[in-house]
């Protein structure tokens, strides 16, 4: 893996991240309101800012650099046409993430395993912050899977001036991914919240891979949250409905995580948003969910639509 083949320089709170016949990366501690701090990655030519423009692309659950190498065609790509790239990696990126809360000053975990869906808002802001803080003039906020639905969840409620287009790149149908979830599962999951052990660790694994707490659990299977774009025309698209951003929508032909066409899903997706005719929509032709052999495809994808809309 590249990351571990790099060479780490230390430069103040950012660790440099030096590559060869590229650009750099700077790994990112961006703490939230809470304290809790989330690890991301900036990509950009050189130490100092000199592009105006930046991508933040939020990760899904389990999404980071290993599981979702096309990262590192997005950012490299990006930065040959002058726009920088973030990894924003949130705090369901890995099981566990061992921290320290910049708050409280103690040590703490983190991961897909105590995730709550509330924190999702806290999460994008802060990486929002870090952008204006750095002085970036134009944002364009992304997100890969359950980070794209986090994004639309967002933009719902948040008409944030500082975005200017969002890209959602092949958001998860939750209904599907849950599918699989029995009546006695969503029993115990209720019987244990409610019994106030939300916060202990359930007997089996979640959606049969995800070991979590049952008030995480809960926040997927019964908050609705998250559980924002599906296959039904006439499915829940209440968040999407009040998104003012325009922006552009990617898929795989061949993503799993849709249940059904994916370009249909796509396509009922947007045509539930304000902004649907404004919208551009994007086929990876024969891939799925993470790209596979099509990482720079996408890539140029991404940078040919950042132009087309001005973005230099």
């Amino acid at each position: 893996m590249r990351l571990l083949q790099c060479l780490l320089l230390i430069t103040g709170t950012q660790v440099r991240i030096q590559k060869e016949g590229a650009g750099m990366m700077f790994r990112l501690n961006v703490p939230t309101k809470r304290g809790s701090v989330l690890n991301g990655v900036l990509f950009r030519p050189e130490e100092k800012r000199s592009a105006d423009t930046v991508m933040i692309a939020i990760t899904g659950i389990h999404g980071n650099f290993y599981s979702n190498p096309f990262y590192y065609n997005i950012g490299d790509t990006l930065n040959s046409g002058n726009i920088d790239f973030i990894y924003a990696q949130t705090n369901d990126a890995f099981g566990q993430i061992e921290t320290v809360n910049v708050n409280t000053g103690q040590k703490e975990t983190i991961g897909s395993w105590n995730k709550r869906f509330s924190y999702t808002d806290e999460y994008i802001d802060a990486y929002l912050t870090f952008a204006e803080e750095e002085g970036y003039e134009q944002i364009i906020l992304a997100g890969h899977s359950l980070g794209a639905n986090k994004v639309i969840y967002y933009l719902s409620h948040n008409h944030d001036p500082r975005v200017e287009h969002f890209f959602l790149l092949s958001p998860a149908n939750l209904t599907y991914m849950m599918s699989g979830v029995t009546e006695r599962e969503k029993k115990i999951i209720k019987e244990q919240v409610e019994r106030g052990d939300g916060n202990k660790m359930l007997p089996f694994p979640f959606m049969g891979w995800v070991e979590c707490i049952a008030d995480t659990a809960y926040d997927w299977q019964f908050s609705g949250l998250l559980n924002n774009v599906h296959t039904a025309k006439d499915g829940n698209f209440s968040q999407a409905e009040r998104i003012t951003h325009t922006g552009a929508l990617l898929v795989g032909t061949y993503d799993n995580f849709t249940d059904g066409d994916p370009s249909e899903f796509l396509r009922n997706l947007n045509n539930h948003m304000p902004t649907a005719k404004e919208n551009k929509l994007i086929f990876i032709e024969k891939t799925g969910h993470t790209y596979q052999m099509k990482n720079q495809e996408v890539a140029d994808d991404i940078l040919h639509q950042l132009q087309e809309w001005g973005y230099k």
